[in-house]
């Protein structure tokens, strides 16, 4: 397939129409529809499947099948369709604060700089949890709305910057970083461990999740968690076959 293809096949996958003329307003629009069509999911590493982080094995799971993955795929991904349209990208590591009682003990993120109208922004499209559907400018203390959610990036001299979200009237660190470029074998480590430890979160239980109009959603170990604008509706698949079919549903995930 010519690479002008891949792209087209990438944007089809993500459902995005608009203009790639390089903008801000562009890059917003992309990683938006990534993270409503692409759902966050470890179902691989529960099968005991290794991951592959090379950009075509990327493509292959997450164009062609349909699938989603973790961090260190879906921003690999994203991060090769940016630089590919155009956007200059620069790699970067992250260390994941947020559910964490003490300092986190490793760097185990990978989030994107992408640079648009000479302005640079934080892009991630590989968080389980809630983040940003839109790019974070850096812009030290500027709080930066979307929807109901409001997020900010701060300095720590220790830790680089901090992304924050604003809850219950405080901000809280979700994950911080320094902009000290980081190439493709640099992850590797990272996501061996994430696969492997006995101490990884990744490789216990299902972790599921994507965004919808309404809300996302979720799935955790078992139970599914459907978020909308009306409440929550939870369900536990009794049989595989309803499992399967509910992922298929919800996630548009074919095993």
């Amino acid at each position: 397939m010519s690479k002008n293809n891949q792209i087209q096949s990438y944007l089809d996958r993500i459902g995005f129409k608009g203009s790639l003329d390089g903008s801000a307003k562009t890059l917003a629009d992309l990683q938006e529809r990534h993270l409503f069509t692409v759902p966050y999911e470890n179902l691989d590493i529960l099968e005991h499947r290794s991951l592959s982080l090379d950009p075509q094995d990327l493509y292959e799971k997450i164009v062609t099948r349909q699938r989603g993955g973790y961090c260190f795929e879906l921003n690999a991904l994203f991060g090769w369709l940016l630089r590919e349209l155009g956007y200059t990208v620069t790699d970067l590591v992250a260390r994941f604060w947020r559910d964490e009682p003490d300092l986190p003990p490793k760097r185990r993120h990978h989030v994107l700089k992408v640079e648009a109208e000479g302005i640079d922004y934080l892009c991630d499209v590989g968080v389980g949890g809630i983040v940003p559907c839109r790019p974070i400018s850096f812009n030290e203390g500027l709080e930066q709305q979307q929807g109901e959610e409001c997020y900010r990036l701060e300095k720590d001299l220790d830790y680089g910057w901090a992304l924050c979200e604003q809850k219950n009237k405080g901000w809280n660190r979700i994950y911080s970083f320094t902009e000290e470029p980081q190439l493709p074998k640099d992850y590797l480590f990272a996501s061996f461990w994430c696969e492997n430890a006995p101490d990884s979160i990744f490789n216990k239980y299902p972790i599921v999740a994507i965004r919808t109009p309404e809300g996302r959603c979720t799935i955790s170990d078992r139970e599914f968690r459907i978020f909308t604008s009306a409440g929550v509706k939870t369900f536990t698949p009794q049989t595989d076959e309803a499992y399967k079919s509910a992922l298929l549903l919800y996630f548009g995930i074919e095993l």
